[in-house]
């Protein structure tokens, strides 16, 4: 069997590096040279030829992050590596996964097309903000699932009278899967936009009276809706609020928002880096990556890694 080599791109080290001692395997040396006008250039110290590659780097912004991974799948095919699979955390410009509105991109679609070009033969990712743009790639996508983290924590609460909420009618069919695990019941917080991280107006569909509530997204950005679903599902009689959200984004005010906000903790993982907060608590993904790396790289099925 070929040998297998681990690399990171620049702004995912952090995680790279956790994933790679999980794995067993040192991370192979890489270097991203840098032009006085920002031009990236990265390439390898060490041979890749007839090597199963993985390349480990989330897509959050800049748009560089991006850029670096498709020129270090591109060296490592041009170096004759065997096979190159991209292992993406947070796939970024998912949210962009239709036309919702005239003349708008499809941002995701044209990243998958990227990705295909680059030359790359598989992905390797976790809760895209939709299912279905797995369809968006002409290469194999291993979509990892969130909850196989999330979940054995929240079991670890012991919460008596636990409730899932969904911060918007989207998400109602991710938050109806965790209700499954505990066979508990769901609600909805129904959510009206005027303009993007601006909400018009809130409601809440179900009772949550006397209820431990846990809001489960794929994502958090400014926390303005996970923030306002608290303080709705709060007023409503809830007994505390909790938010799990895979990708801690959390740009502009998010984390004065959070520490303001009634929710007793926020649970995200280490999809993207997060900066120390009191009631944010990260949970790793890198046990998850390694095992599925590994898993791929033995033609396994991923599908134990799944929580039942």
């Amino acid at each position: 069997m070929s040998q297998i080599k681990l690399f990171s791109g620049s702004s995912s080290r952090y995680l790279a590096d956790k994933i790679a001692q999980a794995f067993g395997n040192p991370l192979g040396n890489s270097i991203l040279q840098k032009f006085s006008d920002g031009e990236m250039a990265p390439y390898y110290e060490e041979s890749v030829r007839g090597c199963d590659v993985f390349i480990i780097q989330s897509t959050f912004p800049p748009a560089d992050n991006f850029l670096e991974l498709l020129l270090m799948v591109d060296a490592a095919k041009r170096a004759s590596a065997k096979s190159v699979t991209l292992v993406v955390p947070y796939f970024g410009y998912a949210r962009q996964d239709r036309k919702d509105k005239p003349r708008v991109a499809i941002g995701a679609k044209l990243l998958a097309n990227l990705v295909g070009a680059s030359g790359a033969g598989r992905l390797m990712t976790c809760d895209l903000h939709a299912d279905q743009i797995q369809g968006f790639f002409d290469i194999p996508v291993d979509h990892l699932d969130g909850a196989s983290i999330f979940v054995p924590y929240l079991r670890s609460l012991d919460l008596d009278n636990i409730i899932f909420a969904s911060p918007d009618v989207g998400g109602m069919k991710r938050t109806r899967r965790y209700a499954s695990f505990f066979a508990a019941d769901m609600v909805v917080c129904d959510k009206h936009r005027e303009r993007a991280n601006e909400i018009a107006a809130m409601q809440l569909i179900g009772d949550v009276t006397g209820k431990d509530v846990i809001l489960v997204d794929d994502l958090i950005d400014t926390g303005g809706t996970i923030t306002k679903a608290a303080k709705l599902l709060m007023d409503k009689g809830a007994k505390s609020v909790r938010a799990v959200c895979t990708h801690p984004i959390l740009s502009g005010s998010a984390y004065d928002n959070i520490e303001k906000s009634v929710l007793k903790e926020l649970v995200v993982t280490d999809t993207i880096p997060v900066k120390e907060s009191k009631k944010i608590k990260v949970l790793s993904v890198a046990n998850l990556f390694a095992k599925a790396i590994r898993k791929i790289h033995d033609h396994e099925s991923i599908s134990s890694l799944f929580i039942k």
